[in-house]
């Protein structure tokens, strides 16, 4: 059992296991407000830029015994690997020795694990159908975080993470974006600030094993909105490419082995979540305004 730190219930503490994008996206929203967080890596020379953004760094892997009875709310952000779930395969026995006093934990999993459903609509009560062995991974890592007697799991099934520096413009800026086409093919995506609302939310609410879908009202083709991107930038859109004839990594491929539209309803109803970026062109236009000094709000 982990020994809660004195004085640590005044104030507010996340621990952020594998602090990535969409992480230091939700501690934007948290430090402001006072809350603590402290945020886990694997490369030590993050540790300026987490401190800058008011986060505490911890190299990973380490002994989380200690640092977890400073935290009531645990998030992990880290992808399984073949060999399973790299948190609970270093520190399984910590975390579930602080179920008695964490009052959330939230997991970041994917639509990927819904599968391919052409084209048609997935909600939360959806079975799970994994196309990829990726995808099957995040169901078995949802299972276990699921599995940990006691422990106030909340699963978020994110659609395709775009923001700043990470999305079609970074794309078309470096020469690097294609328009592949391929028939009835549609994603879902999500604004990693929509994110952050997302998780915060739930933080006020804490409904332990609650999954949710986390994406935005507008699945499209993903050649719709490299096109939409260049003409807000002023370029010409690339070439069409068949998707068999495309230049893609075998990870790139296998995401066009899904063909879905995720439902976001539960978000919405249950966190009362108002998207900041309902559909890709708004976050879109919004994000370019915001690189040319505009207000975002």
């Amino acid at each position: 059992m982990v020994v809660r730190a004195q004085g640590a219930a005044m104030t507010r503490t996340l621990l952020s296991l594998g602090h990535g994008y969409s992480a230091r996206a939700l501690a934007a929203r948290l430090v402001p407000k006072g809350w603590r967080v402290i945020g886990t890596t694997r490369k030590p020379e993050k540790f300026e830029a987490f401190r800058a953004e008011g986060v505490e760094p911890l190299s990973w892997p380490c002994d989380l015994s200690s640092v977890l009875g400073e935290a009531e709310y645990l998030l992990t952000s880290a992808g399984p690997d073949a060999r399973g779930d790299p948190i609970l395969r270093e520190a399984r026995d910590a975390i579930a020795g602080a179920a008695d006093h964490l009052k959330w934990v939230g997991y970041l999993s994917t639509t990927g694990v819904y599968g391919d459903r052409n084209g048609g609509w997935v909600d939360e009560e959806s079975d799970t159908d994994p196309a990829t062995e990726r995808g099957q991974r995040r169901v078995d890592a949802e299972r276990e975080w699921l599995g940990i007697p006691g422990l106030p799991v909340h699963v978020f099934r994110l659609a395709g993470i775009y923001g700043p520096g990470r999305g079609p413009f970074a794309k078309l800026r470096r020469g690097v974006a294609q328009r592949v086409i391929k028939d009835n093919q549609v994603f879902s995506r999500t604004h990693v600030e929509d994110i952050a609302q997302v998780l915060e939310a739930s933080m006020a609410r804490p409904d332990p094993g609650r999954i949710y879908n986390v994406c935005d009202d507008d699945p499209a083709p993903p050649q719709d909105v490299i096109e939409y991107a260049a003409r807000l930038l002023g370029m010409e859109p690339p070439p069409a490419v068949p998707f068999d004839e495309a230049e893609m990594s075998e990870m790139a491929r296998s995401f066009y082995s899904d063909s879905k539209r995720v439902r976001n309803d539960r978000i919405k109803r249950e966190l009362g979540v108002v998207l900041k970026y309902p559909t890709y062109k708004a976050a879109l236009e919004a994000m370019l305004e915001q690189e040319r000094g505009g207000s975002d709000s």
